[in-house]
């Protein structure tokens, strides 16, 4: 959508990542694997600059840093969407906040596959966490 810009990007990961580093289950993960929180929210905004706006500025592999986490699961990824379904809600406009939370569920879904095959186990009964579910 032609609402969609830079500044709206910005807002979306910032407020995003202020719920993740407070958050009693992501925190300490984030808190523990983020150690230039200044670098990683400019890498998030290219991110989904590159993705929606098309700039390329992103110019990284997402998943990589995700695979090395020990324990994440469905649980955490639960709370992921929760969270960002909120901070789009509020700070959109509904076709935006839409646009970007379904973008976030396949992300969501492609790395919840990847972890779990990389761990070498079955990918078979990983189903997609769907909106209605949160």
């Amino acid at each position: 959508p032609e609402m969609l810009d830079e500044q709206m990007i910005h807002d979306v990961v910032h407020g995003f990542y202020d719920k993740i580093r407070a958050d009693e289950l992501l925190g300490p993960i984030f808190n523990g694997a983020v150690d230039d929180w200044p670098h990683h929210l400019r890498k998030m905004c290219d991110f989904w600059s590159s993705g929606f706006l098309r700039t390329g500025r992103y110019d990284g592999q997402p998943l990589q840093p995700h695979l090395i986490i020990p324990d994440i699961g469905e649980e955490h990824f639960r709370r992921w969407l929760t969270l960002f379904r909120a901070t789009v809600e509020n700070r959109c406009p509904p076709p935006v906040a839409a646009l970007f939370f379904e973008r976030a569920l396949r992300i969501a879904h492609s790395f919840r596959l990847a972890i779990v095959f990389s761990r070498g186990e079955s990918t078979m009964d990983i189903e997609p966490i769907l909106a209605e579910s949160l």
